[in-house]
């Protein structure tokens, strides 16, 4: 029996003194006064930023801190002699666990899952109590922002004595054609009774509509205290291959049965499919060619900060496919489930990561200190976990690993990779690695690599393969900035398998590593901190914004990638004179998609066209402003200056002196009313679904006001509620969460959560001077 444990948990933020602790373990303990929530729940996003916060622009300025839970819960009369367990998909971090007063375990890394076993601590017919304690005080434990708290689900296992190991079903494809596959499903069996059991293992291998693929058995005693792999064969002809393309999910259930008595089950979404790397041919999916169009990805949900809920981590994937990614890299650790099982369905190559750091320390209060204790459990965690996802090709054991070019370096990688192979030998593993200043000594460090991790190393592709021309590359970070010359490297290289942009989608903490300043300014970085100050606490440097809204460079992306028809224009904001902007090299300028400049008139805006046409020319009002043949140097950009007027600007594409393309920004008029779209209507009346509303000021033909900063402000009725609210903006001060948020640009984000009732959802936008807007979001019950 597997069922949700995120319900009705009591949560208290801070800690006391030692000698409280006993009382806080305690049944009878009274936490009426601890707030009442329902998991997953991240507690940094709910509080007030603090310029002052430990965190510093790499947390975001977020406060951290620690937490109590605590969870009553019945143990029925069914559950004895059974197996009771709880399972945790994450926790951030050092969670320490008790049940009834007993203490149970901890759990240091906030990014793997881990299950603890209640089995001797369960009070049968009787209440328990199940108590977490939450640490992550520490001040510059991470680089990113990393949230706090129980912040993805839990899960309560209860099974017979003899049963199925965690991640102990395990599907291999062993031979793949178009004509045929054998699939091999392995469970491992563990007996924690006190005499040997035999066991029928069955297997049941269904296809992507549900079909009966073919049924297996198999037969054996397990002996009392130990554990013991089954498994079987079976032959499927014209199988179904799973790619991004054509995400075919296959599934195995698993019985393990005494006589007729059923001891326990699982289950299992896999793909069949072949993976090939070779530095002559690249990396091959089922037997063809396939380049890598990659990003990388934090795990927070934006506005929703690190509180993972189904529907937020889809769509993450949802929007990458949409915006041209096929390829995603789980920076830097393992991601929650329900990411990579979108990331199945819909088509997602994945790099699975374990750590950002091993024995030497990215930050002081990292994993660092636990590193040599806990890698192999935490390795362990991951591979077992995650090996059934087709989506996985490659494990990747560490980001910009102090280890790389140091002589315990290789030895360290050396372990690492033999253990992620002796759970998974299926996939290659890699490492990313940034520069060295004696760059070859990182040569032993690779060389116990399938596949080599780049980053930021454009230059070092070519003689790198000179030297050794066996070696298999991929950019594992590549800038934003030089796009261009990351992806036309990729693309020609056939031993580069790919380019994985820093980053794909925008994220909180590292904040405004990709941002755009006047230099001198306040807010500006320092002698004393590589990162602007507050209130900067996005990243800014996502192709894709936190709300889930593309960007400038993603529009260029999509001309190197798969649009080359079409044409963006971005307009520069004037600097102010005797001014100089600055960024990193992971920005990208800071282009808006408008042509309203009130007070502008008449002064000249660089306006930018991004362009594969052979030809672009530019008009002002049906005007010509210009026309440019595109040459390779202008790396798909065309700059004009335009003297500003109100009215219409168009860009037009030409090939062969026939247009091709067309796109124009249209000046909008005042702000007259706001409108409410939401992404999905209806949704399911699950809290694991979302609602993502896209608030907008339009004028008063409809056209987005981008100059419009109103407060709006929100009221929800019906069964739901207003999850979280949010801008794009990377250094506003506003809380996410609330019942009003500052239009940026003119637009902001509303997230609708749905309760477990079935019913109609209203959510009502108001702002001053503008007309207010309403929206009905239908939510039914899943089948």
């Amino acid at each position: 029996m597997k069922t949700t444990f995120d319900k009705d948990w009591r949560f208290h933020l801070g800690d006391e003194p030692t000698a409280f602790w006993a009382e806080w373990l305690q049944r009878g303990f009274d936490d009426s006064q601890w707030r009442r929530l329902d998991l997953p729940h991240d507690w940094s996003i709910e509080l007030p930023r603090d310029p002052n916060s430990p965190s510093c622009p790499e947390g975001g300025y977020f406060v951290d801190g620690l937490g109590w839970y605590r969870k009553r819960f019945a143990a029925p009369e069914a559950w004895r002699g059974k197996r009771v367990a709880v399972r945790f998909e994450g926790v951030f971090k050092n969670a320490e666990i008790w049940v009834n007063d007993r203490y149970v375990g901890r759990h240091p890394y906030g990014y793997t899952s881990f299950t603890m076993d209640l089995t001797d601590h369960i009070k049968v017919g009787r209440e328990n109590l199940l108590v977490v304690r939450v640490d992550n005080s520490a001040p510059k434990h991470s680089r990113w922002y990393s949230g706090s708290g129980i912040y993805r689900h839990v899960w309560l296992l209860v099974s017979d004595l003899v049963h199925v190991a965690e991640g102990g079903l395990y599907v291999t494809t062993p031979e793949v054609s178009g004509e045929s596959a054998r699939v091999r499903p392995e469970t491992t069996v563990v007996n924690e009774s006190d005499s040997a059991r035999s066991v029928t293992v069955r297997w049941v291998v269904r296809g992507p509509e549900g079909e009966d693929c073919g049924t297996r058995e198999a037969e054996g005693e397990v002996p009392a205290g130990e554990c013991r792999a089954f498994a079987e064969e079976l032959a499927l002809t014209n199988p179904s291959l799973w790619s991004p393309d054509h995400p075919a999910l296959y599934r195995v259930e698993v019985e393990v049965r005494a006589g007729d008595e059923l001891l326990d089950d699982d289950a299992t979404s896999f793909g069949i499919r072949t993976i090939e790397f070779s530095a002559a041919e690249g990396f091959r999916l089922n037997g063809e060619p396939i380049t890598m169009r990659g990003g990388c990805v934090h795990h927070d949900c934006g506005p929703l900060g690190s509180t993972s809920i189904d529907r937020a981590e889809e769509r993450k994937v949802e929007v990458l496919k949409a915006s041209g990614f096929n390829a995603i890299r789980c920076a830097h650790n393992p991601p929650a489930p329900a990411f990579l099982g979108a990331c199945d369905r819909l088509g997602m190559l994945v790099i699975d990561e374990a750590f950002d750091n091993w024995r030497e320390r990215g930050t002081p209060n990292d994993n660092h200190v636990v590193f040599d204790d806990w890698w192999q459990r935490d390795l362990d965690s991951m591979v077992l976990r995650d090996r059934n996802h087709p989506s996985i090709v490659l494990w990747s054991i560490g980001n910009e690993v102090k280890e790389a070019g140091q002589p315990w370096g290789p030895e360290i990688a050396r372990r690492l990779a033999a253990r992620v192979k002796s759970l998974d030998p299926t996939r290659p593993v890699t490492c990313a690695v940034n520069n060295w200043p004696e760059w070859e000594q990182v040569d032993d460090f690779y060389a116990e690599l399938d596949v080599c991790g780049y980053n930021y190393l454009l230059k070092r592709y070519e003689e790198d393969h000179a030297r050794c021309p066996d070696r298999i590359m991929v950019a594992t970070e590549t800038f934003a900035s030089q796009a261009y010359e990351y992806w036309q490297a990729a693309a020609r290289l056939p031993y580069l398998i790919g380019d994985f942009v820093w980053t794909s989608m925008d994220y909180l903490g590292e904040s405004g590593i990709g941002g755009t300043w006047l230099e001198g300014e306040p807010e500006a970085p320092t002698e004393k901190s590589w990162l602007p100050g507050y209130p900067w606490h996005q990243a800014y440097c996502g192709d894709i914004d936190i709300c889930g809204w593309k960007r400038a460079h993603s529009y260029y992306r999509d001309l190197l990638w798969h649009r080359p028809d079409s044409l963006f224009i971005g307009v520069h904001a004037p600097v102010p004179e005797g001014r100089k902007l600055a960024r990193k090299e992971w920005g990208w300028p800071d282009v808006e998609v408008c042509w309203n400049w009130p007070g502008l008139e008449g002064q000249k805006l660089q306006v930018d066209v991004y362009s594969a046409c052979e030809e672009v020319e530019l008009l002002l009002n049906g005007s010509p402003v210009g026309r440019r043949k595109m040459r390779e140097k202008d790396r798909l950009i065309a700059a004009f200056q335009v003297r500003f007027a109100p009215g219409e600007l168009t860009a037009v594409g030409y090939r062969g002196g026939e247009k091709v393309a067309e796109h124009s920004l249209v000046t909008a008029g005042p702000a007259a009313a706001l409108r409410l779209t939401a992404d999905r209507n209806p949704i399911w009346a699950d809290p694991n679904d979302l609602a993502y509303v896209t608030v907008e000021a339009v004028d008063a033909e409809g056209r987005l006001a981008p100059k419009a900063d109103h407060v709006a402000r929100f009221t929800v009725t019906g069964p739901g509620h207003l999850a979280a609210v949010g801008s794009n903006n990377p250094r506003h001060a506003e809380p996410y969460r609330g019942e009003r948020h500052r239009l940026y640009r003119g637009r902001c984000l509303a997230i609708v959560r749905p309760s477990e009732e079935a019913g109609d959802i209203t959510l009502r936008a108001e702002a001053d001077g503008l007309a207010a807007a309403a929206l009905t979001i239908a939510t039914q019950a899943r089948g």
